[in-house]
C-alpha cells in the first residue's frame, strides 16, 4: 500500500533526515529475538550471544525508526516499547542501566488495534501513544488509475536500468485495473518486472502480465 514510502518521505522532510531512517518489520522476527533486536544485548546475555549488539533503537538514534505491523508484537514487548517511548529510555538485554535514545517512532499496520485493545491483546497505553497522529493508506485496489500512474513508474525505472523502453499495452492495462491487488503494490513491482522480461516487443500486453 505504500506505507513505507510513507514513512521515507516523513522521514526526508522531517529536521532529523540527516540521522538514519531504521525499517523493522515486526511480523518477520522471531518473539524470541524481538527484545534483542529493538535494544540490543550484552556479550553472554544469553546462549550464542558472543558478543554486543547495538540495536535498532540505538542504530536509528537522532532519525527514526519504522516499526511495519506493530501489531504482531507480544504484550511484554509491547511495554518495553512504551517505555522507551515515554521515556526515550532502553535497557539492553543482560544490562540494568537504561540508556538515551532519542528517535521519531513511526508505526503501521494492517491489523484493527482499536479491536486489539478490547480483546486486551494490545496495551490501551501504547495505543494511545503510538495513535498521535494516524495516515490512512488505501489499498492498491481502492485508488482507481494509481495502478496504471505505478505501473508507468515502475517500467520507466526498469528502461533506465536496462536501455530497452517498454509501454503497457491496451489490453494490460485493462488487466491491471481488474485485477484486486492482494499483495499492493510489491505485487504489482513483481508483476510489472516479470512482464517487462516477458514481453516480445515495445508493448507490453494482458498475455505478459499472466
Amino acid at each position: 500500500a505504500g506505507k513505507e514510502v510513507i514513512a521515507r518521505a516523513i522521514h526526508k522532510a522531517s529536521p532529523r533526515s540527516a540521522r538514519p531512517l531504521i525499517k523493522v518489520n515486526c511480523a518477520a522476527i522471531p518473539s524470541t529475538l524481538i527484545e534483542s533486536e529493538f535494544f540490543g544485548h550484552e556479550a553472554g546475555a544469553f546462549t550464542g550471544a558472543t558478543k554486543k549488539r547495538v540495536g535498532r533503537f540505538a542504530a536509528a538514534d537522532g532519525g527514526t525508526i519504522f516499526l511495519d505491523e506493530i501489531g504482531e508484537l507480544p504484550l511484554d514487548l509491547q511495554a518495553k516499547l512504551l517505555r522507551v517511548i515515554q521515556e526515550g529510555e532502553l535497557v539492553r538485554v543482560g544490562e540494568r542501566t537504561p540508556r538515551k535514545v532519542d528517535v521519531r517512532v513511526i508505526c503501521a499496520t494492517h491489523r484493527d488495534l482499536r479491536a486489539m485493545v478490547a480483546e486486551e491483546r494490545f496495551r490501551q497505553d501504547l495505543f494511545f501513544r503510538v495513535a498521535d497522529v494516524r495516515v490512512e493508506v488505501p489499498s492498491l485496489r481502492d485508488r482507481g488509475d494509481d495502478v496504471l500512474v505505478l505501473a508507468e513508474l515502475f517500467l520507466r525505472r526498469l528502461a533506465g536500468e536496462a536501455g530497452a523502453a517498454r509501454a503497457l499495452g491496451r489490453s494490460a492495462a485493462t488487466a491491471l485495473r481488474a485485477h484486486t491487488w492482494p499483495g499492493n503494490v510489491r505485487e504489482l513491482q513483481n508483476v510489472i518486472e516479470r512482464a517487462y522480461v516477458m514481453a516480445d516487443g515495445e508493448e507490453i500486453t494482458a498475455e505478459d502480465l499472466s
